[in-house]
């Protein structure tokens, strides 16, 4: 069986010279914007996508908050998640990621780019150090992506539980929490073909601080879970509309 994984990696051999680049630009704040970072990064992302023959298809950004910082918290399904967002996105954003695979080359450069978080599951110290880190920065309007299930279980476009704890930062940030869903990601890398696949990012009217300042973490977890399974059953329903005003 045949990987898109490497052959997205040898059709862009010719643009290895990006690595070394990324590297060099995560380094040197001082010279580059992080708008310019970030574009870097979505530069990699569609020339991954070209020779991947991946389609990425958006809606609800008008749900996004014009101001501020913001906590996205998709589903979370595989390798390609986080890209597919950050195509869709416009303004820069970062992520939080598991420390043990941020880390490989290419990945590393990606992550650094966005000045995004390495989180250790296995250190609660460590965790809580990251979550008031993220808070910190979203009050200063960086926006963020976690992925609240925390892995993905090759379980295509089903949710597992969400964990109460990813939506610390949003909570002693008091800023909006963005449901982001995440429809046929897995397809991506998931599947042994190079047929053309087409992923779809909604993104869900946010709850504002005001909406959630009452209820508890594990409560806003299951809230959050339970809009994103909806719109996943619309979609294997066949009744998933896509105007983003109607979710």
């Amino acid at each position: 069986m045949f990987s898109r994984f490497f052959h997205v990696i040898l059709r862009n051999l010719h643009h290895i010279y990006m690595i070394p680049q990324m590297e060099y630009v995560s380094r040197h704040p001082e010279k580059y914007s992080e708008s310019e970072m970030y574009e870097l990064d979505r530069l990699a992302i569609r020339r991954m996508m070209r020779p991947g023959h991946i389609t990425t298809e958006g809606y609800g950004m008008e749900n996004l908050p014009s101001e501020g910082g913001y906590i996205m918290c998709p589903n979370h399904q595989g390798k390609y998640d986080a890209l597919g967002i950050m195509y869709t996105h416009d303004k820069p954003c970062s992520v939080v990621m598991d420390i043990e695979k941020s880390n490989s080359i290419l990945v590393r450069q990606f992550i650094n780019l966005v000045r995004g978080k390495r989180i250790d599951r296995k250190d609660a110290r460590q965790s809580i150090k990251i979550i008031r880190e993220m808070a910190d920065e979203a009050k200063t309007g960086r926006k963020f992506i976690i992925f609240p299930e925390g892995g993905y279980s090759h379980n295509g476009n089903k949710t597992t539980s969400f964990k109460a704890g990813a939506f610390k930062s949003a909570v002693w940030a008091k800023v909006p929490i963005v449901p982001v869903v995440l429809i046929d990601s897995y397809k991506v890398f998931e599947l042994h073909t190079l047929k053309p696949i087409k992923t779809f990012v909604y993104y869900l009217k946010p709850l504002y601080y005001n909406d959630y300042k009452s209820m508890t973490t594990v409560e806003i977890a299951r809230l959050v879970q339970d809009k994103i399974q909806n719109v996943l059953n619309m979609y294997a329903n066949g009744t998933l509309t896509e105007n983003p005003k109607l979710l």
